[in-house]
């Protein structure tokens, strides 16, 4: 189906003002300043909202910021939120407006996680930074004003990555109990080729070029390809992971890996529900205030995570 007509005509009038990039000899620095905070200083309405440091995995500081939707109790379920951004670009500024939007859908505390990034910090750390986050977010439940039995992850992108591989190092270690996971129109194998979505798609959004540039920064070398916490598909085990909702959208490249992730989950005994949005491509949760699809997407999420946690 061709693109959404409300999101085409916002990104024709976006076209006009846009710069040029040329991913060969971009560097991350000047990307960040195109990409920008692009959704900081609006949104919705919430309750509250608090900015924190936690540690990162090194030890050092990390900003986590939560969101407390109007008429949540003081034991709220919650879902920790990891922003995507090809692990290389955006923060909890970037997806603020996101964030508000799945606090007040869900009924739920929302915690974004502002993990270090790449290439400055690359592949394991954007990982163990998140799980870092999700150990000491349970510690401090009560602190946070949330149950830590009922606690989900969400991610979108690079962030969906990051959200399920999570999902992995708790069952590998032990950890915190995760309930669900929501993961909006992930990556979940980093190969460049492999799928026929990568080949057919003309995303406006996610490019190949692009694509193939966030996943040099982010883990540099082909030997990590194979790694489960870099490509969470090709883990040999799946099992024992959290009940998951994976959403792709009709005219993002990484479709195709998003469906393979959805059934590889629920073939491992992993309960999952599998949709596809037409006529929107990847990151189409930025445009939810303005696009009706993209936000009756969101919605229907944000119902279907409150009721499995």
């Amino acid at each position: 189906m061709p693109l959404d007509e409300t999101l085409s005509s916002i990104l024709e009038g976006a076209a006009e003002d846009a710069p040029e990039m040329n991913f060969d000899v971009l560097t991350p620095e000047e990307f960040r300043v195109i990409n920008g905070d692009y959704s900081e200083g609006g949104g919705e309405n919430v309750e509250t909202i608090e900015d924190l440091n936690l540690l990162d995995s090194d030890g050092g500081d990390m900003s986590i910021r939560i969101y407390r939707p109007e008429g949540s109790p003081s034991k709220s379920p919650a879902a920790i939120f990891f922003h995507g951004g090809g692990w290389v670009v955006g923060n909890i500024n970037s997806h603020d407006g996101q964030c508000r939007g799945l606090a007040n859908s869900s009924g739920m505390v929302i915690i974004a996680v502002d993990y270090r990034k790449a290439p400055e910090h690359p592949f394991p750390v954007p990982p163990e930074d998140c799980y870092s986050a999700l150990s000491q977010i349970v510690e401090n439940a009560d602190d946070y004003g949330i149950d830590p039995e009922r606690l989900a992850v969400i991610g979108d992108s690079a962030g969906a990555n990051l959200a399920t591989v999570v999902c992995q190092m708790a069952r590998d270690r032990n950890g915190p109990n995760i309930k669900y996971q929501t993961l909006f129109y992930g990556c979940f194998d980093i190969d460049t080729y492999g799928w026929p979505s990568h080949k057919e798609s003309s995303d406006p959004i996610l490019p190949m070029d692009m694509m193939r540039w966030f996943y040099r920064h982010y883990v540099g070398s082909e030997n990590f390809i194979e790694e489960p916490y870099a490509s969470p598909l090709r883990s040999d085990d799946l099992s024992g992971l959290p009940p998951a909702q994976v959403i792709t959208a009709e005219l993002d490249p990484l479709r195709d890996e998003g469906e393979a992730y959805a059934k590889a989950l629920n073939e491992a005994g992993v309960e999952t529900h599998y949709e596809c949005i037409s006529s929107l491509p990847h990151a189409f949760l930025v445009f939810f205030e303005f696009v009706p699809a993209a936000r009756e997407a969101m919605e229907a999420a944000c119902v279907r995570l409150a009721e499995n946690i």
